[in-house]
């Protein structure tokens, strides 16, 4: 049998994801879950800047309101291989499930990967509307059925309520 005809489930996808989910391992296990999720936000934060320039040009506008950038969440992920959808959205709040992570099996063990969602998401959301702060409820990564992301679009108003990450646009 020649290499090329040898039954392994090998492709740029799944390399991609397995190095992912091997630098996240490193991180982890070398500097603590929650350095790891900085260094992860860190390249995020670039990545998500891109992207929403990417939209805005695309789709000719300056910013989203909050119903476009719901959608532009939502097509986000789809495009990257993931089923996000708007659970609920308002004034106060996007919420979003997801039933696939864009990482598939990779990201199960591996919390310091949702930075990418986070991250992604939260830039958006404050370039767009000056402000957001995300929590990631529930996700596949700690071993959740899907993910459940909140995007509070209003700083906190009592202590107490500052759960997840915030991000700030250049315009609040």
């Amino acid at each position: 049998m020649e290499p090329s005809e040898a039954p392994i489930a090998l492709d740029r996808d799944v390399f991609m994801r397995s190095l992912i989910r091997e630098l996240a391992r490193v991180l982890e296990d070398v500097v603590g879950l929650e350095e790891a999720a900085g260094y992860v936000s860190l390249v995020s934060q670039t990545i998500g800047d891109d992207i929403n320039r990417q939209y805005t040009k695309a789709l000719s506008v300056d910013r989203f309101d909050r119903e476009q950038v719901a959608k532009v969440m939502v097509d986000l992920k789809k495009r990257l291989g993931g089923a996000f959808f708007v659970i609920e959205e308002n004034d106060q709040r996007i919420v979003l499930g997801n039933r696939v992570c864009p990482f598939g099996e990779k990201v199960v063990g591996r919390p310091s990967m949702c930075m990418m969602t986070s991250n992604l998401f939260g830039t958006i959301a404050a370039e767009n509307l000056g402000y957001a702060r995300v929590e990631l409820d529930k996700t596949i990564a700690r071993w959740d059925v899907g993910c459940r992301v909140v995007v509070h679009l209003r700083p906190p108003s009592e202590p107490g309520q500052d759960a997840g990450r915030e991000y700030y646009g250049e315009f609040l």
